[in-house]
């Protein structure tokens, strides 16, 4: 069983750690290098060029991994068209700086792709007690054969899928290797999880997945992390989401247990999207609102954020292993006060230290 995560995770590894550099090499060529001098933006923080990119190697190495580890089927395909679409879309923001609801379209596009492979929910746990039947209604057609779409699990999937892309690419990916540490722990957690339940064969094929999102983001991590080297960029940020969620519907439907790993991300987004609305702004611009922006004001280093961010990302991993699904909202509700309570005290200390 061990061999089942460690060799795709390794392959992934190498793979990821042997490219990145060949794309910071060639950036310039390519036009995706970040020039804050140029870039003018609040929410800009690294202070040299820096090239983005960050997602080709990532999906080389999940790319490659996957070819050699998974069966290549119709669920396989499916994965990595959407990867495929998040990360040219990716290049191309990293160039061209698209406009943010292109590619919220675009996004939720790649986010059908395993959709419409067939990948979905029937069933959820009902945090009330009983579960919840997503299968209904159905809709059968015949094209080429019949074919039979779950209409809520695929919009259900599809939501699902495009809000953890998103929530990711505004809330994990702020300072220098906060984003691979926070997925790279994640895709563990879910691995950890799968592997308990591998008794299971249809686990098998979600471990592997999880290997392989584990070892692609670790092997660009020497190069994100602090003093950064090369950005994930839209594509990089993007497919963590978007390979987080897949795994967490194939792993049996633990969509609760992703909820409450990537807690602080995730409702430090919600946070801010409230936030943004609430002074009349787009909730989709960016701006220095975020947790890690309040931290790195407060006085920390980009090294400390991303520290932060991966201590509370484990321990929560550790506690999401262990809890039931009403445990799991309370945990929730308690990641959202504590958050709550960090940001006012935050917000009340920068403003003392401008007065003073």
């Amino acid at each position: 069983m061990q061999n089942i995560f460690l060799f795709p995770w390794l392959v992934a590894t190498v793979v990821s750690f042997l490219v990145t550099p060949l794309v910071i090499k060639f950036a310039g060529r390519l036009g995706i290098i970040d020039d804050p001098k140029k870039t003018k933006h609040p929410k800009v923080i690294h202070s040299v060029p820096t090239p983005r990119g960050g997602g080709i190697p990532i999906f080389l190495a999940l790319f490659i991994s996957a070819l050699i580890f998974l069966p290549i089927d119709k669920h396989l395909i499916g994965i990595l068209i959407g990867a495929l679409i998040l990360v040219f879309m990716g290049v191309l923001d990293d160039k061209y700086n698209l406009n943010p609801y292109l590619r919220l379209g675009i996004g939720a596009l790649a986010a059908a792709a395993p959709i419409a492979a067939g990948i979905g929910i029937a069933f959820i746990t009902n945090p009330l007690g009983g579960t919840l039947d997503l299968s209904q209604p159905q809709i059968t057609f015949n094209l080429f054969g019949t074919h039979t779409i779950w209409l809520v699990s695929s919009l259900f999937g599809i939501f699902w899928i495009t809000f953890l892309m998103n929530m990711l690419n505004m809330g994990a990916k702020g300072v220098d290797g906060q984003l691979s540490g926070v997925t790279i722990i994640a895709a563990l957690t879910i691995a950890f999880l799968s592997i308990k339940f591998s008794a299971d064969i249809t686990q098998w094929p979600v471990i592997i997945l999880a290997g392989i999102t584990a070892g692609a983001y670790l092997g660009f991590l020497p190069w994100h992390a602090f003093p950064q080297k090369i950005m994930p960029g839209y594509g990089g940020s993007t497919l963590a989401g978007y390979l987080l969620g897949v795994l967490s519907i194939l792993a049996t439907t633990k969509v609760g247990v992703l909820l409450v790993v990537l807690g602080v991300p995730l409702i430090d987004t919600g946070y801010v999207i409230v936030n943004r609305i609430r002074n009349g702004k787009s909730p989709v611009w960016g701006d220095r609102g975020h947790l890690h922006h309040r931290l790195l004001d407060a006085g920390f280093t980009k090294g400390q954020v991303a520290l932060f961010y991966w201590g509370i990302t484990a321990i929560l991993g550790i506690i999401a292993l262990n809890l039931n699904t009403g445990a799991k909202i309370y945990t929730i509700v308690g990641i959202a006060i504590f958050l709550g309570g960090l940001i006012l005290w935050l917000t009340h200390r920068s403003k003392n230290k401008k007065i003073t």
